[in-house]
C-alpha cells in the first residue's frame, strides 16, 4: 500500500489565515449593520415611514443574510469535507467581499424606488451563502493544524476577527458618521462597503500559500462511501442540534453590535459618533482579551469557558441596555466593555473548539456549518429584529430587549451542559470517542478497499 506523505502543521499560518477571513466576515456584518441603524434606514425606504418602521425594515434586511445561511452550509459544508478547507476558504473570501463592495454601488430609493430594496436583498442572499462556510472551514483548518495542547488557543484566533473586524469597520465608518447628513447620506456611506475590497486582497495573499491540515490529507487517503453531510446529519444530529442551541448566544453580540445602536441613536436620539465609539473601544479591548481567554480554554476546558462567557453576556445586557436610557456616557461605556470585551471575547474563544470538537475530522466542516449556521441564522435574524419590535416604534423599550437576551443565555448554557469536555483528548481520539459503534461500523462497511492485482 502506498503511503501517503502528510504535510507538516503549520499553526502560525492556519491562524492567521483564518483570522483574516473572520475579519472580513465581522467587517461585513459590523459595517453593514452600522449602516441598518444610521443610513440604510433612510436612503433605500420610503421616507414616509415612521423612523421605528424604517429601521425595522432595515434591520429585516440584515436579517435575510442570516436566514439563508443555513442553505449554504448544506452546500459549502459538504464542499469542506470533500474538496478541502483551503477550497472552501478561499471561494467564501471572494463571495463575502464582492457581495460587500456591490452594496456600495447600489442605487438609493430616491434613485430607482421599491427596486432599491429589493435589490439590497438579493445581494444580502448571496452574501449569506457565502458567509455560511467560512468560518467551519477555517475552525477546521486550525483546529487540524494546532499542536494538541493548544487547539483552544489557536482557534480562538478565527473568532478574533469578530473584534478586529468589528474594529475595522468602525475605525471607517467613524469619520463618514462624523460628516454633515448631507455628505453622508449622498456619498460617504459607499466608502465603508468599497473598502471590503482591500481586505479581500490581503486576506487571498495570506491564503493562498496554506496547505491543507494533515488530518483531512489522511482522511481524503481513506475513500469510503457515505457522503459526509450524510454521515453528519444520520450520526450527529444531536451535535448539530446543541452546537445551533449554543449558537444562539450570538445573538447578544447582534444586539450589541447592531441594536443598541439604533435604539440608543434613535430611540434617545444620544450622538451618533459617541455610540459607534462604545462598539469601537469595546472591540479594541477585546482583541487582547480574546486570545488570553483561548488560553484558559486549554487550561480550563472549552465547556467551563463557555458557560461563563455565556452567562456573563447574558446578564450584563440587561443593564447596558438600561444605561442607554439614561444618557450617562461612563456608564454606557462600562458596561458595553463588560458586556463584549470581557464576557462575549470568553464566548468567542471558547466556541471554535467547543463545538469543532463535537465531530470527527471527516464530518467536521459539514456539522460546525450546519450547526452553527441554524444558530446564528436564528439568532442574527430574530436577535436585531425582534429587539427593534420589542423596543416599540419610538425605539424606547429596553425591558423586552433585555428579556430576549435571557432568554439566549439560557438556551446555550443549558446545550451546553449536555455537551462533553474534550480538552484531554488528541485529535486522533476524538475521531473514535465521538464516533458511535454503529457509525464505526457502517463507514468500515462502505470503505473502498484496494483492489490487489492476483501474483503472477
Amino acid at each position: 500500500m502506498t503511503e501517503i506523505a502528510l504535510p507538516k502543521k503549520t499553526p502560525a499560518k492556519a491562524a492567521v489565515a483564518a483570522w483574516i477571513g473572520t475579519t472580513l466576515e465581522y467587517y461585513d456584518f459590523a459595517v453593514y449593520g452600522t449602516a441598518s441603524a444610521l443610513v440604510l434606514n433612510v436612503l433605500f425606504f420610503s421616507p414616509k415611514l415612521p423612523e421605528g418602521i424604517s429601521v425595522l425594515l432595515s434591520m429585516m434586511t440584515l436579517a435575510v443574510g442570516y436566514v439563508v445561511r443555513p442553505i449554504g452550509a448544506l452546500i459549502l459544508g459538504p464542499l469542506g469535507d470533500r474538496f478541502g478547507r483551503k477550497f472552501v476558504m478561499m471561494l467564501t473570501l471572494f463571495g463575502i467581499g464582492g457581495c460587500t463592495f456591490l452594496i456600495g454601488c447600489l442605487p438609493t430609493y430616491a434613485q430607482v424606488g421599491a427596486l432599491a430594496p429589493i435589490l439590497l436583498v438579493v445581494i444580502r442572499v448571496i452574501q449569506g451563502l457565502c458567509v455560511s462556510g467560512e468560518q467551519a472551514s477555517a475552525i477546521s483548518m486550525s483546529l487540524e493544524h494546532s499542536p494538541e495542547r493548544r487547539r483552544g488557543f489557536i482557534t480562538s484566533f478565527t473568532t478574533l476577527g469578530a473584534s478586529s473586524g468589528t474594529l475595522l469597520s468602525m475605525v471607517v465608518f467613524l469619520p463618514f458618521a462624523a460628516l454633515p447628513e448631507a455628505d453622508l447620506l449622498g456619498w460617504a456611506w459607499r466608502i465603508p462597503f468599497w473598502f471590503s475590497a482591500i481586505v479581500v486582497v490581503a486576506a487571498y495573499l495570506i491564503r493562498r500559500h496554506m496547505q491543507e491540515p494533515p488530518a483531512f490529507v489522511a482522511t481524503q487517503a481513506i475513500k469510503v462511501n457515505i457522503a459526509p453531510l450524510n454521515q453528519a446529519v444520520r450520526f450527529h444530529w444531536r451535535a448539530i442540534l446543541r452546537v445551533a442551541c449554543c449558537a444562539l448566544i450570538a445573538g447578544t453580540s447582534y444586539m450589541m453590535q447592531t441594536f443598541s445602536v439604533a435604539f440608543g441613536t434613535g430611540g434617545y436620539k444620544l450622538d451618533k459618533s459617541t455610540m459607534l465609539l462604545v462598539t469601537t473601544l469595546s472591540a479594541v479591548i477585546a482583541l487582547g482579551i480574546t486570545p488570553l481567554s483561548g488560553f484558559l480554554v486549554d487550561k480550563l476546558g472549552r465547556r467551563t469557558m463557555f458557560l461563563i462567557g455565556t452567562i456573563g453576556v447574558g446578564t450584563t445586557m440587561v443593564p447596558y441596555l438600561w444605561s442607554i436610557t439614561t444618557g450617562n456616557w461612563a456608564l454606557i461605556f462600562l458596561l458595553g466593555i463588560v458586556n463584549y470585551s470581557l464576557f462575549y471575547s470568553v464566548v468567542n474563544a471558547s466556541w471554535p473548539s467547543f463545538f469543532a470538537e463535537m465531530f470527527p475530522s471527516r464530518v467536521r466542516v459539514s456539522g460546525l456549518a450546519v450547526g452553527t449556521q441554524i444558530g446564528f441564522a436564528a439568532s442574527g435574524a430574530i436577535g436585531p429584529v425582534l429587539a427593534t419590535a420589542l423596543a416599540g416604534t419610538a425605539l424606547t423599550g429596553w425591558v423586552g430587549p433585555s428579556v430576549l437576551a435571557l432568554g439566549f443565555m439560557l438556551v446555550a448554557g443549558v446545550s451546553a451542559l449536555t455537551a462533553k469536555e474534550t480538552r484531554r483528548y488528541t485529535l486522533d481520539e476524538l475521531d473514535d470517542v465521538q464516533q458511535s459503534e454503529h457509525e464505526k461500523a457502517a463507514v468500515t462497511a462502505a470503505t473502498a478497499l484496494p483492489t490487489v492485482a492476483p501474483a503472477s
